[in-house]
């Protein structure tokens, strides 16, 4: 696993997180046009991956696709917070030698920018051509734009809003007590996330939100699956899998992270370019186009799909062709300039 150490990190809160480093993937053309990309909220660094194991973005990502590797450098980080490499409550605290844990800190998305911006600084990096995420790495995304418009030419926040909505903080709220009070939870000194099954109720929870009603009804209908409903069936099966690859203290710091997303009515002074997509319920376009019709800089698309929010993982026929002109048209400026 790579990693880059950052020192010492200044949250938003005053705390200090001490040693902090982020763990990273970085492909391409080592001398191009750096695009930073940012993975949602249980995604990890492997954007692109390989040849044997593709990344959770190769279909977007890769040579000759719509971020073309022979023409850009990516990287892609491990999020602040999270479980792959990256500091969040599975790594050492300095002061006490063991685990964080439940004692984690309070992280917002400002934070996690913060972190990837110094962690581009350790690696030589000094701008951005672009900034890319969906979910929660369009937050980052968004978050790019306001806290650091000099660094990047232009960003692509996807399936997101300027601003986490009720409903949206309902369901991570929703997450977060199934967790919580889950009596294996231990105040977040659990064996193992596997044993929590209020991880497993958290998941599940979150899965119905990520794609449309219709899709549901079109994939499961009534089906049996046993001596349940073939939804119940892969529902369990999701919420079992998550627990057994993710850190549950990771997932409600990232959750609470989420909840602090929003960049306010100000105006970014950088170039944005986003997608929203059809019966995306957590981040409808109905929200984000408003705002986006405020920004001077900004333009966009509107994807109809029957796959919601998961929209932006799926389906790239019908939207990366927007995201390689906006990058060619976005290089040619710059070099024109």
């Amino acid at each position: 696993m790579t990693s880059v150490s950052i020192g010492n990190l200044v949250l938003e809160s005053g705390e200090v997180l001490e040693n902090a480093e982020l763990a990273f993937e970085r492909t391409g053309n080592e001398g191009g046009p750096v695009v930073l990309v940012c993975h949602a909220l249980t995604g990890d660094q492997h954007a692109v991956g390989t040849a044997d194991l593709p990344g959770w973005w190769s279909g977007l990502i890769g040579s000759g696709n719509a971020v073309d590797t022979n023409v850009f450098q990516v990287i892609t980080f491990n999020v602040l917070g999270g479980c792959n490499g990256s500091t969040g409550p599975l790594s050492t605290n300095p002061k006490t030698g063991k685990a964080y844990r439940s004692a984690f800190p309070a992280i917002t998305i400002k934070d996690m920018v913060q972190a990837e911006y110094q962690a581009l600084k350790e690696l030589g990096i000094s701008h951005l051509a672009a900034v890319i995420g969906g979910s929660l790495g369009g937050m980052k995304t968004l978050e790019w734009g306001r806290s650091h418009p000099e660094f990047v030419d232009i960003i692509f926040p996807l399936a997101v809003t300027p601003y986490y909505s009720a409903y949206g903080i309902a369901f991570n709220y929703i997450g977060i007590q199934a967790i919580e009070n889950d009596p294996h939870f231990k105040n977040g000194y659990y064996r193992q996330s596997s044993d929590i099954k209020g991880f497993e109720v958290a998941r599940m929870a979150g899965m119905v939100t990520y794609r449309s009603s219709e899709m549901f009804n079109q994939r499961f209908g009534r089906k049996p699956f046993g001596h349940v409903y073939d939804v119940e069936s892969y529902l369990g099966y999701q919420g079992q899998k998550l627990a057994n690859r993710f850190d549950a203290n990771s997932y409600l710091t990232l959750l609470k992270a989420m909840n602090t997303h929003d960049i306010g009515d100000g105006i970014l002074d950088v170039e944005i370019f986003a997608l929203s997509f059809t019966h995306d319920f957590l981040y409808p376009s109905e929200l984000m186009v408003p705002w986006l019709e405020s920004q001077p800089r900004a333009a966009w698309e509107i994807i109809e799909t029957k796959f919601g929010h998961d929209g932006f993982l799926v389906e790239f026929e019908k939207w990366s062709g927007f995201i390689r002109k906006k990058l060619e048209y976005a290089i040619m400026s710059k070099l024109s300039t």
